[in-house]
């Protein structure tokens, strides 16, 4: 069980003073690594629950899509040193009809999205290459990076893109013992999908094809990304593991 202990390593997880990310943060903490936080705001209850662990927080505020990301690794390594994961979760969602859907909204979700995504990535593989170290890079996919989604356009193609891009920097990294692979979560009770949950139909209708019968929870997550950020993963490159409670198998 040790391969999967995460011990003297630095993680940094975007998007996570709340929901699916705060999820991840805590569970890296409990496997013994210490995060760094890139949020739009305060993340002061992400900070209790890891420093609650006895390991170390630093949350960086900044608005990915806007601010360069070299910047924010700078800032990341000038607070704890160095980085060893990252996952990039930090998303947007913009719903409406294909036809009605602005180039305004479309820009949004791609810049956070998909944008901001890979070159975070990019500064953090470099930071790895040039410290001659091992990596691992984790994006969030998406079930709509499988499938076409409703009234969702730049979200499904910007989840479409991550799996992409995970695939093209796993073969283009592996080189440099980084690894980069995507967990790809179901229909998760987050504020993403508030207005599904509150509409009726719509919340009947997803349930009812999830083979385990309910939302998914920022816990579910936690298994998947310690496996792949730790060296019980260090043969799992280019891969997107699914977390839907059987939604792509029903």
């Amino acid at each position: 069980m040790s391969r999967f202990r995460l011990d003297g390593r630095v993680a940094m997880v975007t998007g996570c003073n709340k929901g699916l990310g705060q999820g991840i943060a805590v569970a890296l903490a409990e496997a013994g690594a210490e995060v760094v936080g890139v949020n739009r705001r305060d993340a002061d209850d992400t900070r209790e629950r890891i420093e609650s662990l006895g390991r170390r927080y630093v949350n960086l505020e900044a608005r990915l899509g806007q601010d360069r990301e070299e910047e924010i690794l700078t800032r990341a390594v000038d607070e704890l040193g160095r980085i060893d994961i990252l996952v990039n979760n930090a998303g947007t969602i913009r719903r409406a009809p294909a036809l009605e859907f602005t180039e305004e909204d479309w820009d949004e979700v791609m810049d956070v999205n998909l944008k901001a995504a890979f070159f975070l990535s990019q500064h953090v593989a470099r930071h790895l290459v040039n410290r001659q170290a091992p990596g691992r890079i984790v994006n969030i996919a998406s079930v709509l990076s499988f499938q076409g989604g409703i009234r969702v356009p730049s979200y499904t193609a910007s989840k479409s893109g991550i799996l992409g891009l995970t695939r093209l920097m796993a073969n283009e990294w592996a080189a440099h013992g980084i690894t980069v692979n995507a967990i790809a979560p179901g229909y998760m009770a987050t504020d993403n999908t508030q207005a599904l949950r509150e509409d009726e139909f719509r919340n009947a209708e997803i349930l009812g094809r999830i083979p385990a019968g309910r939302w998914g929870t920022p816990e579910d997550l936690a298994g998947a990304v310690i496996f792949l950020c730790s060296d019980a993963a260090s043969y799992v490159n280019g891969h997107a593991l699914v977390v839907d409670g059987g939604w792509l198998a029903r």
